[in-house]
């Protein structure tokens, strides 16, 4: 790790991402396969503040799956890392969490180790093209030690218009 001195304004990097959201999300079929189909679907993001800005709490309702989610993400003042942290009433069980930053660019990535279909997989998670009304998030999947990516799971991010009925 860096043992540079880290800039505690990293500490609000979600901010953009309290309140509430509509998501269009499109993930394949198989994570795995270039091959495989696209589905799409809509979901309602309700994200609020932890700890004074340095965790945030966002839960994700999917009704037309059938299942809701929830992501945990934690900012480490020591090595000035987030920890990306998900969880879904599908399972139940919190997944390996992902560690990153945002760059001066304005993007952030965030990677760790998971397994897919019994697969060890490498973990990526890019947020992107952030604004107050918009933002973008993808997860890729490595199988060869980061040579080469395939992006199986996006999300396109749009701030609610207040007094719109929640998902």
């Amino acid at each position: 790790m860096n043992d540079a001195p880290h800039d505690t304004s990293a500490a609000r990097d979600f901010a953009f991402l309290l309140g509430d959201w509509d998501v269009v999300n499109r993930r394949r079929t198989d994570y795995l396969d270039p091959e495989s189909d696209w589905e799409e679907f809509p979901a309602v993001s309700h994200c609020r503040s932890l700890f004074g800005g340095v965790a945030n709490l966002d839960e994700i309702d999917v009704p037309s799956q059938g299942w809701t989610g929830l992501t945990l993400r934690l900012f480490d003042v020591e090595t000035g890392l987030w920890s990306l942290n998900w969880s879904s009433s599908r399972s139940g069980r919190l997944f390996p969490p992902v560690f990153g930053r945002f760059g001066a660019d304005g993007r952030g990535e965030f990677l760790g180790d998971d397994t897919y279909a019994g697969k060890d997989v490498r973990a990526r998670f890019v947020w992107s093209g952030i604004s107050e009304t918009t933002a973008h998030w993808e997860q890729a999947f490595s199988v060869d030690g980061e040579k080469t990516w395939l992006t199986n799971w996006t999300m396109e991010f749009t701030r609610r218009v207040p007094g719109t009925p929640a998902g």
